[in-house]
């Protein structure tokens, strides 16, 4: 299950699309540099990965710039509206938040915004020229790919029930296929207002107008306020240290946290001497995973609205605290119930020849987001909001601009303050824990990037409409390792890589001679490009 990994030393590029990749390749071929390919790879996977992420969604960047060997984060994540309170959901009867529709669709889309900051900050091309290639493909289309047409048949219901979806995927009241051409003329003339007004337009102007306009037809909560006062924010990264590498991760309202407590735990085993094929193995990472998500589902939301004990989550004493909890019971399996979570993310890396690089994750939080499109916008609402709670003694409760609890987590990792890595995935709260897969294949088993992107995977946790947790199996792995984990009390769930499950993976390495391998993951429709 190995794609080609390709080495180069000038630059390199991973995307969960080829299309995307091409366009990115085309930027720094161009004379852009790496903050102006993730812009332009952004745009494109709007168009060309629609399912996943879009105008309507987040973004979230994890930068390194090389002149300065800063490292910086950028939130692209959007704020609830003012209007949206536990009470107005109650008032219509309900105890949560619908998971799609126009009530799901609360949240500012922060993604048109991160485009801008980021270029303003960093970019080298002119503005117009990073949307080009977006443009031209929603106006002239794409074939459709093995993974879109996937997510498509899963989600026909919500299709069949948009006009502007039905007719976008639809053909004489039938699904389009594999290999046929899909044209958005709305994203394109979307797009062509964002390229030649520039952010002001989707969040003051007049495509804000016509969204908000649109939603107060529909009975939604978005008003033209909630989109003129919304900016993004720059941030700190956050990070730990791990056998002689910085792991960096966005903080909150990000889940990144998570996966640094749990390399901190496993800093207390020799992780090479473990098979990596084995039960104890998958046994070991999901202890690892439930104590490391009893804190997040405790504490994590914005942390403008409460305050998250991060020095002591993040000290290498409480990880020692945990590790010696676990290793009190070494075959037990503990009880941790997560709530569900969505898993549909677009995840890409670019490295460029100055050696800036830029990790990068966007995402309209469920397959289709709300499967709600304003008018004629073309724009599909992301649906982050129906995360919220509803109960007042959660920390993620809903409150006015607000920011929620959010799985969107690009990570980088330095040695001797350069990048050495860049990955990150697809997958909600499968997030950190493939990323766990990933940060041990490549730093404990000496794994290339590739190889350890096309490892067999796991997720733990729970999914829509099941009442327990299940640890989640690639179909791939000998019996034995199913049977001893049964065994010892997991419910394990055999899955097949290619149903959505475990998400897509990309990540690039830098070795000690400059030389960058880039990978794909092998279950999605991505390119790695370089040269």
């Amino acid at each position: 299950m190995l794609n080609i990994m390709p080495r180069a030393e000038r630059a390199m590029i991973a995307t969960p699309h080829y299309l995307a990749s091409s366009v990115g390749s085309a930027i720094l071929q161009q004379g852009g540099n790496a903050f102006d390919a993730a812009i332009a790879i952004s745009a494109t996977l709007g168009v060309v990965y629609p399912h996943m992420t879009g105008l309507g969604g987040d973004a979230f960047f994890l930068m390194h710039e090389a002149a300065t060997g800063a490292y910086t984060g950028f939130n692209g994540s959007g704020k609830s509206a003012a209007k949206a309170t536990p009470d107005f959901y109650k008032e219509q009867g309900m105890n949560q938040i619908p998971q799609r529709g126009i009530l799901s669709a609360i949240t500012v889309p922060g993604m048109v915004d991160a485009w801008w900051q980021v270029w303003e900050k960093h970019g080298k091309l002119p503005w117009a020229n990073l949307l080009n290639a977006a443009i031209g493909y929603a106006e002239k289309g794409f074939p459709i790919s093995r993974n879109l047409l996937f997510w498509m048949r899963k989600d026909e219901p919500f299709i069949r029930a948009s006009v502007q979806l039905s007719a976008l995927y639809m053909r004489d009241g039938e699904l389009l296929k594999e290999g046929d051409r899909l044209i958005q003329p709305d994203m394109a003339r979307t797009l062509r207002f964002i390229q030649q007004e520039g952010r002001d337009v989707f969040y003051s102007g007049s495509l804000m107008q016509t969204i908000v306009d649109n939603v107060k037809l529909d009975g939604g909560l978005l008003t033209e306020e909630d989109f003129r006062s919304f900016a993004g924010e720059w941030v700190e990264p956050l990070s730990t240290t791990y056998r002689g590498y910085d792991i960096y991760q966005m903080p909150p309202n990000s889940q990144g946290f998570t996966a640094l407590m749990m390399m901190n735990m496993l800093e207390h085993v020799d992780m090479s001497a473990v098979p990596r094929a084995s039960a104890n193995f998958y046994h070991l990472m999901s202890e690892v995973i439930k104590k490391a998500f009893k804190d997040r589902d405790r504490y994590l939301t914005d942390p403008h609205f409460r305050e998250i004990p991060l020095e002591r989550l993040l000290s290498k004493s409480y990880a020692q605290e945990l590790w010696s909890e676990i290793q009190a019971n070494p075959l037990k399996v503990s009880e941790h119930l997560s709530p569900a979570i969505g898993q549909d993310t677009a995840y890409a890396a670019v490295v460029d020849e100055e050696g800036n690089s830029v990790s990068f994750i966007q995402s309209l939080y469920f397959d289709f987001g709300a499967a709600y499109v304003p008018g004629d916008t073309g724009i599909i609402m992301q649906n982050r909001g129906s995360f919220f709670s509803l109960n007042p003694a959660c920390a993620n409760v809903l409150e006015p601009h607000k920011r929620s609890f959010h799985t969107l987590m690009p990570a980088m990792v330095s040695k001797g303050g350069k990048p050495y890595m860049l990955f990150g995935t697809q997958g909600g709260e499968g997030q950190p824990q493939t990323q766990l897969s990933i940060l041990t294949g490549v730093l404990d088993y000496g794994l290339s990037i590739q190889e350890a992107i096309s490892l067999p995977r796991w997720v733990y946790g729970r999914t829509w409409g099941e009442d327990g947790d299940a640890l989640k199996l690639e179909h791939r792995l000998e019996p034995e390792v199913y049977t001893k984990l049964k065994q010892w009390g997991h419910r394990v769930e055999p899955v097949k890589s290619w149903d959505g499950i475990m998400g897509q993976a990309q990540g690039i390495v830098i070795d000690e001679q400059g030389f960058m391998s880039g990978a794909a993951d092998p279950r999605g429709d991505g390119l790695a490009i370089g040269w």
